[in-house]
């Protein structure tokens, strides 16, 4: 009797995974090495951002530069604005005075830009808090360089310039208010002033004694008919008087209030901006 021939078990092989594993590492090493060697954004944008502070949120805006990574930081400028741009949108600061520069030297600014925003019917007096937050909320997460942080504002933004270096003179390595003062402008907007000086008998050498050590460079219209020139004009004098080490005055001859465009397209006034750096000797 012959055997009956058994036929060999059937075994089942598994696909080869090793040709899958090695091609999905392939890719992954891939874009690892994509984002790795990606190169920084060529132009400069706009980023909006929301903070908390006393439990209510506050939305603001950061201008981000293009290739804003340096060992060293990047320059940071917090700026505020005017009386039109108040409100919670957290975009008209961005509309008015620094921002549609930004937009037209997107290529090739140097500097972060905090954009905060003043409640409506309030002045940056009462806005102070929510200002300085943003500056240093925009620091940390971009990388700011607190040696270079300066700051500038138009018209209610340039009495708020003094009033928020009054508040922290040691923080601004350079202050640049546009169409600013010190007292109220008319008498129909009491509540625009600086606060911190208000019941100094002489409110600009009051100033001048606190912050002429910080370098500032002042800008106004001469033919400004809602702040007038002489606001900037007083401070300038009282500066001088103080014994500032660096105070500008740039009086454009046929700008009425709106002096803040020829300002900002004033190339002197950044090559002198970024040159400044936080002097904490001189400022305490």
């Amino acid at each position: 009797m012959h055997p009956i021939p058994v036929p060999p078990a059937r075994t089942r092989v598994p696909a080869p995974r090793r040709p899958l594993r090695w091609a999905a590492l392939l890719i992954l090493g891939l874009l690892m090495s994509a984002c790795a060697t990606s190169p920084a954004p060529s132009t400069g944008s706009f980023v909006q951002r929301t903070l908390e502070l006393d439990g209510r949120a506050h939305a603001y805006q950061v201008f981000v530069p293009a290739g804003r990574r340096s060992r060293d930081g990047t320059p940071v400028i917090l700026f505020l604005h005017g009386s039109g741009e108040r409100g919670d949108d957290g975009d008209k600061p961005t509309l008015v005075g620094l921002g549609p520069y930004l937009r037209q030297h997107a290529d090739d600014f140097p500097a972060l830009v905090v954009f905060p925003q003043a409640a409506a019917d309030t002045e940056w007096s009462d806005g102070a808090p929510v200002a300085l937050a943003a500056l240093e909320a925009a620091t940390r997460e971009f990388g700011g360089d607190r040696e270079r942080t300066y700051l500038t504002g138009i018209s209610m933004g340039g009495y708020g310039t003094w009033e928020l270096a009054l508040a922290e003179p040691g923080r601004f390595a350079a202050l640049v208010p546009v169409c600013g003062g010190m007292t109220p402008p008319y008498p129909g907007r009491p509540t625009l002033r600086v606060y911190a000086v208000a019941d100094a008998a002489d409110p600009y050498a009051a100033t001048a004694q606190r912050l002429h050590a910080i370098p500032t460079w002042l800008f106004h219209g001469a033919r400004d008919d809602l702040v007038r020139p002489e606001q900037s004009r007083r401070m300038v004098a009282a500066l001088e008087a103080a014994g500032a080490r660096d105070v500008r005055y740039t009086e454009f001859p046929d700008a009425n209030h709106n002096s803040w465009d020829p300002a900002y397209a004033t190339p002197a006034l950044w090559d002198w901006l970024f040159a400044q750096r936080l002097d904490r000797a001189a400022n305490r």
